[in-house]
């Protein structure tokens, strides 16, 4: 598999095209960023952390009938991943009040929700990522109803899934966000990366917070609790 140009740099990622159009190389990186990019620094090791940790998860949720971009690990920092167009939206599932949504609506942070809150948000810096629901998705044509349907479906099992998967390794799984992606074939896939940059993970028994929050707030021991995370996926 033979590497070529680079065709996109995130906040956290790199993605470069291979000899294969179905397939791309995505390299994580250890720069960190809060607030849209207000906040910016490096977390040391968060790249193989995150990718060691995305490629164990994706792996299990393959196995639970959810398909992802993923197809190996190919270096601590690189993964090899199937070519998809990223739908324009950021997937978010609450099960804990935290974050934004406490200081959205006034809800304590550490509220059990009643069942779990599915939000979207449309991928734009420019506007900071602003909240949206399924109609403003279709009709500013970022996916179709039918998508939606679909993303809706994958993103409550996915949550289902992760939130047992975590519990047995003594970790509650407060919120996420993912993305989806659809393949030169046109399947809908999870892509993107699961990880502490994309969760807030906290300690069952002590409420301890093992995720970007430790960066976000200046709380640290940031790295700590993202080797922390890996140890526990990854025994």
């Amino acid at each position: 598999m033979k590497k070529l140009e680079q065709i996109y740099e995130g906040k956290a990622k790199k993605v470069f095209k291979t000899d294969d159009p179905d397939l791309y190389i995505i390299d994580y990186k250890d720069d960190a960023t809060a607030g849209n990019g207000a906040k910016k620094g490096t977390i040391a090791g968060k790249g193989v952390i995150n990718n060691k940790m995305t490629c164990s998860i994706y792996k299990m949720l393959e196995s639970k009938g959810i398909p992802t971009h993923l197809v190996k690990m190919l270096s601590d920092t690189e993964q090899l991943d199937k070519a998809v167009t990223i739908f324009p939206l950021e997937v978010i599932v609450r099960n804990t009040a935290a974050g934004s949504m406490s200081k959205r609506v006034g809800v304590p942070e550490g509220t059990v929700l009643t069942e779990p809150i599915f939000e979207l948000s449309y991928k734009n810096d420019d506007y900071n990522d602003p909240l949206i629901n399924d109609d403003y998705a279709v009709a500013l044509n970022l996916c179709t109803r039918d998508e939606m349907s679909q993303i809706r479906e994958m993103t409550l099992k996915i949550n289902d899934i992760l939130k047992a998967y975590f519990l047995e390794k003594g970790v509650n799984l407060v919120d996420f966000k993912i993305e989806f992606g659809k393949t030169n074939d046109g399947a809908i896939v999870l892509a993107d990366e699961i990880s502490p940059d994309t969760c807030r993970f906290w300690d069952v028994k002590t409420g301890e917070k093992l995720d970007k929050d430790r960066f976000r707030r200046d709380m640290g021991n940031i790295e700590e609790a993202y080797q922390e995370m890996l140890k526990r996926v990854d025994g």
